[in-house]
């Protein structure tokens, strides 16, 4: 079992998230111009917060709606305790329309996020999640609409403002 290291944000850190979450395509000069650090500086700390995970990438954000995909939902996974998640989790990575899984705690397994072109297409979609002997039970929830879009700055703006901070 691997446990996860925290990172420690300062107040630059989080004016170069922001910045580059804003303007993706932004430069590290430009950076450094508006963060009125050195080149260095903004070069130094993007590499420490790519290689310590905190940014994951640099590629853009992708609107399944967008490119014919309106339908999500989430879908929650009993799988055969035998069979374990390894296996249902590689079944899953081929199914282009799972955007994401986790294992859960919880009367389920696995919980997905998926999309589809409609609600038929969610049926297919659903059909050939299941199709995998490993998974016991689906239960679907259509999302209607996205009330808050997957956000992380917030909470990078609060990791910063904690650090310097004596635990309570």
């Amino acid at each position: 079992m691997t446990t996860e290291q925290s990172v420690q944000l300062d107040e630059v850190d989080a004016l170069l998230i922001a910045l580059l979450a804003e303007e993706p395509r932004i430069g590290v000069l430009e950076c450094s111009r508006r963060l009125r650090v050195a080149r260095g500086t903004v070069q130094a700390r993007l590499d420490k917060l790519t290689r310590r995970g905190v940014i994951g990438g640099f590629g853009p954000d992708i609107s399944p709606a967008a490119i014919g995909f309106g339908v999500t939902s989430f879908v929650t996974l009993e799988i055969s305790q035998r069979h374990g998640h390894d296996p249902v989790t590689t079944h899953l990575a081929v199914i282009p329309e799972v955007l994401e899984a986790h294992t859960i705690t919880g009367s389920s397994d696995l919980l997905c996020r998926i999309v589809a072109r409609s609600n038929t297409d969610l049926q297919r979609v659903i059909d050939q999640i299941v199709s995998f002997a490993g998974i016991t039970r689906a239960s679907t929830i259509i999302a209607l609409a996205e009330a808050i879009p997957y956000r992380t700055l917030p909470l990078v703006r609060s990791a910063s403002q904690l650090q310097g901070r004596a635990p309570s």
